[in-house]
């Protein structure tokens, strides 16, 4: 008898990513995790017009270059950049994820999720992925202050 082939289970990320650091990396394998052997990690990445709307300011890199950096992580398997028009739906419809995976700092967007997925009846897991340690430079945010504390001329 043929061994019967299991389905490899889709995990969908998604963030900004910009001036990829650490953190963004553990939150990737994390995700990738929970989706158990052989899952496939998929990657929405933030248009600069959603992420100028969504925090009121361009991000420092532009999109295609924070989607070709996510892209070559090694635990990534497919790095899109998302709808120009921000739309969960279609992002869902087209993935068709088994489990949507969300950073810690990301509350807003677990309450979109889960309300969408609730909504549809659809059988997605939502996962939270916790924060990894206090690293000194674990977020974008960060790394921008340091740059302005310690290296801008006087």
């Amino acid at each position: 008898m043929a061994k019967k082939e299991t389905k490899r289970k889709i995990v969908l990320a998604s963030g900004v990513f910009d001036l990829l650091h650490l953190g963004h990396v553990r939150f990737l394998e994390e995700a990738k995790k929970v989706g158990g052997k052989d899952a496939e990690l998929i990657v929405i990445v933030a248009r600069d017009s959603t992420v100028e709307k969504r925090k009121g300011a361009k991000p420092v890199m532009p999109e295609n270059q924070r989607r070709a950096l996510v892209e070559s992580l090694k635990v990534v398997d497919e790095a899109i950049l998302g709808y120009e028009d921000f739309n969960l739906g279609k992002v869902i419809e087209k993935i068709k994820p088994d489990i949507i995976a969300v950073g810690h700092d990301q509350d807003g967007m677990e309450k979109e999720v889960r309300n969408y997925v609730k909504s549809k009846g659809l059988k997605i897991k939502v996962v939270r992925i916790g924060k990894f340690g206090e690293d000194e430079l674990d977020s974008s945010s960060k790394i921008k202050q340091k740059i302005i504390e310690h290296y801008i001329r006087r």
